[in-house]
């Protein structure tokens, strides 16, 4: 297999304001474009040729990655004019792929972080002779999810929305977002209207007869979809539990990239990255947090599981739990910020403005 589609056309509505200004696989993670490590992971598996499919801020893919060559890629980009959905997304780019009729393509999204075995699936896809195989997890909460559930061989004998009621929950197997289609199923998708692949082209290829086949690789998998989990993500990343070969430095409790400036008693743990140019006051303490570049963390503050934007600041004393600050937002001192707060783009957080506790 030499031939994948990358996913990567979504608005991510919700990791707004991460997303204001840049497309959801373009926000950094463990110190780089999220969307560098699923392209160093398929290199890795022996993908060359990787097709992405963009629309939203589309144009500030390829200005980063270019040809593809610095990371051993051939890689092309094809916009969409209007949303087509993940199958409409699919079929949009087919003109673009090598292979023949019956050669492996893998197709995953921009989104998910994931350790699963490619090659392995890819394997399941060639000895099963199936027309798609399907990456399944387990998760031990699947109401959220669609649910695929499996004979005794793998193969899928059904799609089932989000279940309702516990006699609903028929498995613990959701579909993971990563497939590998037989080339010539693609060309099947219908052209120039939006399809979902997960609710249209998969139960309608079931309904036909067709051999879906699942795998169930239960290693680490993670939905970045919202901010709590870009955030764990990335400290993943740093701390060695989500594997990637694009981490820029050793896996360990911190990653500070070159050219930010941390204070001598500053204490940074749990995965803490801490981006270009940013900087890090005395006596801060920074647990589980991405600071992305340029931005500024004043003397005393603590930050917990919260990611700051490019060139915002937080004040001196300020607390922040499980925040996301926009680009170039500015939280004066002794603010305390809690559970899921979001504080846009360029916003203006006066001294003490925001309290949980007393300011004695």
């Amino acid at each position: 297999m030499t031939e994948a589609i990358l996913l990567v056309g979504g608005r991510g509505t919700r990791l707004r304001p991460l997303t204001v200004h840049t497309p959801k696989p373009m926000v950094p993670a463990a110190g780089v474009p999220f969307l560098t490590h699923q392209l160093a992971r398929a290199r890795a598996a022996g993908v060359d040729h990787i097709v992405l499919a963009t629309s939203y801020l589309a144009e500030v893919f390829e200005p980063y990655f270019g040809d593809g060559s610095a990371l051993g890629l051939h890689l092309e980009y094809v916009t969409e004019e209007e949303p087509l959905g993940t199958g409409g997304a699919i079929r949009n780019v087919a003109s673009r792929l090598h292979s023949g009729p019956d050669d492996p393509v893998l197709i995953f999204n921009g989104d998910i972080l994931t350790g699963l075995d490619i090659r392995a699936l890819v394997g399941t896809h060639q000895s099963t002779g199936a027309d798609v195989s399907l990456h399944l997890t387990k998760v031990t909460d699947p109401r959220a999810y669609g649910l695929v559930p499996t004979d005794e061989t793998g193969r899928v004998t059904a799609f089932l929305e989000k279940p309702q009621t516990p006699e609903e929950i028929v498995t613990d197997q959701i579909n993971a977002g990563a497939y590998v289609f037989r080339r010539s199923i693609i060309d099947t998708i219908p052209v120039g209207r939006p399809v979902s692949v997960e609710r249209e082209t998969f139960p309608g290829l079931l309904a036909a007869g067709a051999h879906l086949q699942g795998m169930v690789d239960s290693t680490y998998w993670l939905d970045l979809g919202t901010p709590a989990a870009f955030v764990r993500g990335s400290a993943d990343l740093v701390l060695g539990r989500a594997p990637s070969p694009a981490v820029p430095g050793r896996c360990g409790d911190r990653l500070i990239l070159p050219t930010a400036s941390v204070a001598t008693d500053a204490k940074l743990t749990g995965g803490t990255v801490v981006g270009e140019g940013a900087f890090v006051g005395e006596g801060a303490r920074i647990y589980g947090s991405t600071l992305l570049s340029g931005a500024v963390v004043e003397p005393g503050a603590v930050i917990t599981d919260s990611l700051i934007g490019a060139r915002s600041r937080i004040g001196e004393r300020s607390i922040l739990t499980g925040a996301v600050i926009g680009d170039g937002a500015v939280v004066g001192a002794d603010n305390e910020l809690r559970d899921g707060v979001r504080v846009w783009c360029d916003a203006r957080i006066p001294a003490g403005a925001v309290r949980f506790s007393s300011d004695q």
